[in-house]
């Protein structure tokens, strides 16, 4: 694209056509399915370059990768291209759809972190506030899934979207899931556990104490003796 005109652009046919021979001899068994852009969002010529991409995948799916997320979840959003009927009768015109995505990873690549992970000693590396940070983020996504599930189920309830019984059913297996907090046998192991956990921290303060009291001891000796 050039920078004195967004208008003006060209695509790397030779480049695309050097890459694709190269990934068919790499990867013989999986399919290409479209192409990608760091957008971070739909740019006006991005239509124009799907429509060219077609020639090398028929029904191309467009991805924008944020490479600087700002919100919590998956950083990419999918596209497919459509033909959007207007009601005044103009001609049709070619428009982007948003198709549900997920990333993944294949079974070997789930074996290769598998046996990475074993190699490392300490899976808790990291400074406190980095492990903070980090579960602080998980809370704040989990908070953002279930205010969707929340505003999911209230538009269904007003009759604003339909029902869909697969979503039901999940949403049932994850109360299933959830523990009975008033059972007596949970509320049992929940105060053990936490009395484990308050032991070892009390331990570990009173360790402290008594190694800063020995310095300390230490170096009143020290600086009498000097």
């Amino acid at each position: 694209e050039d920078d004195r005109d967004d208008s003006v652009w060209f695509l790397d046919h030779d480049y695309l056509e050097n890459m694709y021979g190269m990934f068919k001899k790499v990867n013989a068994r999986e399919r290409i399915v479209g192409w990608y852009h760091t957008g971070p969002k739909l740019h006006k010529n991005d239509i124009a370059i799907n429509e060219l991409i077609k020639q090398y995948c028929t029904n191309s799916v467009l991805v924008i990768i944020d490479v600087k997320p700002k919100d919590l979840g998956l950083p990419t959003e999918a596209y497919i291209s459509v033909e959007e009927i207007h009601d005044d009768g103009t001609p049709t015109s070619k428009t982007f759809e948003h198709v549900t995505s997920e990333i993944g990873a294949e079974e070997a690549e789930e074996v290769g972190v598998e046996h990475l992970l074993r190699d490392i000693k300490d899976t808790t590396v990291g400074t406190l506030s980095q492990r903070i940070t980090n579960q602080v983020h998980g809370l704040k996504g989990l908070n953002s899934k279930l205010l969707d599930i929340r505003s999911y189920l209230e538009r269904v309830t007003a009759g604003k979207l339909p029902i869909n019984h697969q979503i039901i059913y999940q949403l049932q297996d994850v109360f299933n899931l959830l523990p009975d907090v008033n059972l007596l046998e949970f509320t049992k192991a929940f105060y053990l556990k936490t009395n484990d956990q308050m032991l070892v921290v009390y331990l570990a303060s009173l360790i402290r104490s008594v190694v800063a009291l020995h310095n300390l001891i230490n170096n009143k000796i020290s600086n009498r003796d000097a």
